[in-house]
């Protein structure tokens, strides 16, 4: 599903190179629940925004299920962006302007899926996740638990073939964070591709494998 090769990110002035990930090769496959790990500074973010496309490479090949990425101009970009991958965020990144039901409702939007079928899915999304009684509330009137369960839901409304989760129980009490990794493993049970980030041992363990980056690079 994803294929990177030989991947460098770094950002120079007229006198030296600041490099933030270096020579990355990586495949994932479809369907595989990976973890990211490393300290902080390690370029995970990075490397998560790279996959997702909302960030781009200085240099090195990107395959997206057999697309070159790295060719591709940024409205292509944008269109498989939207079409094919969820992102889930340490700090919910909802738009504080919109209820619960216009911020599950926004990437359908973005899809220009049709008016009957946008309020079936969202009725849908706001039952799976118990959240019928929030739609019209804004996130602020929210728990972070609860923000980051609507966050989810607007990730996954699009239908997207692969989650990409930074820290996402990072803000969250224990409790609510076991609630959200049950979650993102019975999606990735159903056939979602998932790559979280997180410094958590434990919440790692979720995942059928590790990477583990250190300086930009991928170490053993």
């Amino acid at each position: 599903m994803i294929r990177l090769q030989n991947i460098f990110k770094f950002y120079s002035n007229r006198f030296v190179k600041t490099y933030v990930l270096q020579d990355i090769d990586l495949e994932i496959q479809r369907g595989e629940f990976v973890t990211v790990m490393g300290p902080s500074g390690a370029g995970k973010s990075t490397l998560l925004y790279i996959i997702g496309m909302l960030d781009e490479p200085s240099d090195g090949e990107y395959y997206f299920r057999d697309e070159p990425v790295h060719t591709m101009k940024e409205k292509q970009r944008t269109e498989l962006h939207r079409g094919e991958i969820g992102f889930v965020f340490q700090s919910y990144h909802l738009i504080d302007e919109l209820t619960v039901y216009e911020n599950i409702e926004t990437p359908l939007l973005y899809q220009k899926v049709k008016g009957s079928e946008r309020k079936g899915r969202v009725a849908e999304m706001l039952d799976r996740f118990q959240i019928v009684a929030k739609k019209d509330l804004f996130p602020n009137q929210l728990s972070g638990g609860q923000q980051q369960l609507v966050a989810i839901a607007r990730a996954i409304i699009g239908q997207p073939g692969l989650i990409l989760a930074d820290e996402p129980t990072g803000n969250l009490n224990s409790e609510q964070g076991m609630e959200i990794m049950e979650l993102l493993s019975k999606l990735n049970k159903e056939g979602t591709t998932i790559i979280q980030v997180t410094h958590s041992e434990e919440k790692a363990a979720y995942a059928h494998r590790i990477i583990n980056l250190l300086d930009g690079r991928i170490v053993e």
